[in-house]
């Protein structure tokens, strides 16, 4: 059985992944979004967000960017997530999925195949945004071992966040509403401390965004891309992938159940 859906998901990998091919200007689409708020940010409010920062004598432009890239990194995965979102709709909508259930195949493959085309493309998109980072000034202290961390944390949060986003596009009446419903997704990062440091946020917005989800793994993204201690917050972050992911794919199972068979 488990040979059978890997198979059957590697089969609907190709699928997704001749769709991309077919449809590169979602995929630019998705990767601008991201890209666009970093030059805003850094280039636009970077001089007084970074003279914000709790360094010695105020930050700089670099000192924000460097601040930023985990957020960005974040917002990212978010994006392409998103993107996830609308494709699975697609297909409901469609009538694939109806089709799919009439076919022997393994029925989880059939999501597997979006989420592990979602995982592809947030590789490659956030191998763009680490280019452009770098670009404009982008550096890291961090070691190869921090850089595995962070790039087996961001991995995680994709696959998670991918199962979610798969739950919202088949629990959606429509394309419209399958791209709107996560665009949460995308709005929590900057109501965290990806932009700006918590201490500096009124007390009821700095506890919200202090026990929200994206915090704790943006602080474990700038520790690993820092070379600083990860502490507590490392345990966070992945308690929080690992919760999120057992919820949607739950839920997208549940969902993908309801589907009529046409």
């Amino acid at each position: 059985m488990p040979t059978y859906v890997l198979r059957d998901s590697m089969t609907m990998l190709r699928r997704n992944l001749r769709h991309l091919s077919r449809y590169p200007s979602l995929a630019v689409m998705l990767i601008a979004i991201p890209v666009v708020f970093l030059l805003l940010f850094v280039y636009v409010f970077g001089g007084t967000l970074g003279a914000g920062l709790p360094v010695h004598g105020g930050g700089t432009r670099a000192d924000y960017l460097t601040y930023l890239v985990p957020g960005i990194w974040i917002m990212t995965v978010s994006s392409v997530a998103n993107g996830t979102a609308v494709a699975v709709a697609i297909d409901q909508t469609g009538g694939m999925f109806a089709r799919f259930r009439t076919m022997d195949i393994a029925r989880v493959s059939v999501l597997a195949g979006h989420v592990l085309g979602a995982v592809i493309r947030t590789v490659l998109a956030l191998a763009v945004m680490i280019v452009v980072a770098v670009l404009l000034g982008f550096r890291s202290d961090a070691g190869l071992v921090g850089w595995l961390g962070a790039a087996g944390l961001v991995l995680l949060l994709a696959f998670s966040f991918t199962w979610l986003t798969v739950a919202m596009g088949l629990a959606a009446g429509s394309i419209e509403t399958a791209s709107n419903t996560p665009l949460v997704l995308m709005v929590l990062p900057i109501v965290s401390s990806g932009f700006v440091p918590t201490e500096q946020m009124p007390v009821g917005l700095r506890q919200f965004a202090e026990h929200q989800p994206f915090t704790p793994i943006i602080e474990t993204l700038r520790s690993l891309t820092s070379g600083a201690p990860v502490g507590s917050e490392g345990w966070f972050a992945v308690g929080w992938c690992v919760v999120i992911g057992a919820v949607g794919y739950l839920w997208s199972r549940r969902q993908l159940g309801r589907v009529p068979t046409r």
